[in-house]
């Protein structure tokens, strides 16, 4: 039987708390999360169930907003329960969590494919989950990114995030604004500036002359691309970002076999290297996890190994890869701020970046230096997004000369390798 909230919300709080139901069959670990999500003001525990079937059954009644999905389960298992639990409520976000085994990776991602919006790796034992404030600290974030976005169609299905974002306004209001659609780039104007570690913040003097943009609410500014041809096709992504990752290189693939593509996705170990498979399979092209000291090459693509940190560097004349195991950087590790700004002193100009979906603003600090530096940035929309957390802050920090659907991104960066704009 499912164990309703202990605590009562009032009608006007209950209306601004993420709803979340607990599917997990060790009435330890529902216990524990339950507990978690109603010390949260924000949030409110609706139900929690030991099996898929009894969630399944009970969705539509108790409608949560996000549902924590174990894999291994009696009677139904979390990768059976999921698409029926998307079928009879089809905004539910449903967060996947297992212990990080190759073989629950290997479910997580297929799940991911049928719709589950991220998933959160768990402590292998009960004693572990109960002392772990990383497990905590992350699952609660997660839930409360996206929770924010809740009631509203998925725009994608997703992946590992991080610290959920809630972007300042941009310091570059819109002189004037259009609707959602493409941002369409302003002509190109000469880049060049040398990329500085501590860079001065972007409204301390006008950005170049690009049009303006807005998302619902929040409006933008573009800048205009740099004038170097990109040398490196650089990419950070949270939440959402296998599936976005898939799906762009998969258009991209041996399109882009004259310059290599390296990427930091918010992932754990066992994870990335599944990641680096899919892409590989998807693209057509070699696709691995990043190795300490070793040559980037042309046509090759780099994914960020988990818990390390990716940062390029210059040695005899060709840019190898570095993983360092600095502290996590906004949370995360690896993360895109280092990635980047270490992308920006070896390219410069000829840097061109991308930022796809994903919470948090991981990724924001690097695009300042890499446009310094006279590159460019590429944010995913909104709509296209299952987090506009990354690409938000980005868009909104004044860094980027296009906002795009991801289904545009790819077609745009094939246009840029080739000296069009």
């Amino acid at each position: 039987m499912g164990l309703m909230s202990a605590r009562a919300a009032t009608p006007s709080s209950a209306s601004h708390q993420i709803k979340v139901m607990v599917v997990d069959d060790s009435v330890v670990i529902r216990g524990l999360i339950g507990r978690w999500v109603n010390e949260d003001p924000g949030l409110v525990l609706v139900n929690s169930h030991r099996n898929g079937r009894l969630a399944v059954e009970d969705v539509q009644k108790s409608r949560p907003d996000i549902v924590v999905l174990d894999i291994e389960m009696p009677d139904m298992d979390g990768l059976t329960a999921l698409p029926l639990l998307l079928k009879a409520h089809p905004t539910v976000k449903v967060i996947m969590a297992s212990t990080l085994t190759r073989r629950n990776a290997e479910i997580s991602f297929k799940a991911m494919s049928l719709g589950a919006a991220d998933y959160v790796p768990k402590p292998e034992t009960n004693s572990q989950i109960t002392t772990s404030t990383e497990f905590r600290r992350e699952l609660i974030q997660k839930i409360k990114g996206l929770g924010s976005s809740a009631g509203s169609p998925r725009a994608g299905h997703g992946a590992a995030g991080h610290a959920p974002s809630h972007p300042a306004p941009s310091q570059f209001r819109a002189s004037r604004t259009v609707s959602a659609q493409p941002v369409a780039p302003a002509a190109p104007a000469p880049g060049g500036m040398r990329a500085e570690r501590a860079v001065q913040p972007l409204g301390a003097r006008p950005a170049p002359a690009a049009p303006a943009g807005r998302m619902g609410a929040k409006s933008f500014s573009l800048r205009s691309f740099g004038s170097a041809r990109p040398r490196a096709l650089l990419i950070g992504s949270s939440t959402g970002g296998p599936q976005a990752l898939e799906k762009l290189l998969g258009e991209i693939g041996p399109q882009l076999m004259s310059v290599p593509i390296l990427i930091t996705q918010h992932m754990p170990a066992t994870f990335t290297a599944i990641l680096a498979d899919h892409i590989s399979r998807a693209s057509g092209s070699p696709a691995r996890e990043a190795q300490h000291n070793e040559v980037v090459k042309n046509g090759h693509i780099y994914v960020a190994p988990g818990g390390k940190h990716m940062v390029l560097a210059k040695q005899a004349g060709q840019t190898i890869i570095q993983l360092t195991d600095g502290p996590p950087v906004n949370f995360c590790k690896p993360a895109v701020d280092p990635f980047f700004e270490s992308a920006a002193r070896v390219y410069g100009a000829a840097s061109l970046a991308l930022i796809l979906t994903g919470m948090g603003h991981d990724g924001t600090d690097g695009a300042k230096v890499i446009v310094e530096a006279g590159g460019s940035v590429i944010a995913q929309d909104e709509a296209s997004s299952v987090v506009w957390g990354m690409p938000g802050a980005a868009a909104q920090a004044g860094v980027c000369a296009a906002v795009l659907p991801l289904s545009q991104i790819g077609s745009k960066v094939t246009r840029i390798f080739r000296g069009e704009r």
